[in-house]
């Protein structure tokens, strides 16, 4: 695959060394000279010092022949621009960093595939490792509902229930579904069928139409009750 990365900055510099590493034909444009000097040296690209705004510049980088194109500035405007030119030259993936989340519906309804700001992602996922500490990974679906995986505690309510067990208790409710099942020893996940019994151990992926609430975390045995602020924090 050959792709063209917009930016040598705390996004663009790992983003290349992940590129390169897999084997992609990458090309690099960084308009600070001293960065496109350091991303030369250290990794297997060619680099174009140059303004990535101007179209020339994108057909100095192969843009007829490039898979994608990724920009990674640290400004949506100048991500717009880039996202513009590389459709007007028919690169067929365009993606882009998003910094200010009222800009997303804007770089979308050009057709750019974005991801919102990464500092922004590890701020909320620190927060959320604080707020909800059994929550091993998740990621968000829609304005409320969440994916998110849990470990089942010995004392939970599921343990030892299957899922049509757990169903007719109505432990798990209209709004969440159980999406994996991992379990110590188990070389693959186990597929959720309504026989399938749920141990403490397990590692569960679970969907939730309401996203993860006191009343959800409860049911795997995890009794997190909701924060309120104190001494000034709103943790």
């Amino acid at each position: 695959m050959y792709v063209i990365i917009v930016g040598a900055g705390d996004i663009g510099t790992p983003l290349i060394e992940i590129a390169t590493g897999s084997g992609y034909e990458v090309v690099v444009i960084e308009k600070d000279a001293t960065r496109a000097d350091e991303v030369a040296s250290t990794n297997d690209c060619m680099v174009l010092n140059a303004d990535a705004t101007v179209k020339e510049t994108l057909v100095d980088a192969g843009a007829e022949r490039a898979d994608a194109i990724i920009s990674t500035t640290d400004e949506d405007a100048t991500n717009v621009m880039i996202s513009l030119l590389a459709q007007e030259l028919d690169i067929p993936m365009v993606v882009s960093v998003v910094h200010n989340p009222e800009h997303m519906n804007l770089f979308r309804q050009i057709g750019v595939n974005t991801m919102e700001n990464p500092q922004r992602l590890i701020a909320e996922s620190l927060f959320r490792s604080v707020r909800r500490p059994s929550i091993v990974d998740y990621m968000s679906v829609g304005d409320v509902a969440e994916v998110f995986e849990i470990t089942v505690d010995e004392d939970a309510p599921i343990a030892g229930k299957t899922l049509i067990e757990a169903d007719e208790e109505g432990l798990l409710g209209e709004e969440a579904l159980i999406v994996a099942i991992e379990r110590e020893g188990e070389s693959h996940p186990i597929t959720p069928r309504g026989t399938a019994q749920i141990e403490a151990g397990d590692m569960l992926t679970v969907y939730s139409g309401v996203g993860v609430t006191e009343e959800v975390t409860d049911i795997f045995g995890h009794h997190e009750p909701e924060t309120t602020e104190t001494n000034g924090f709103g943790l």
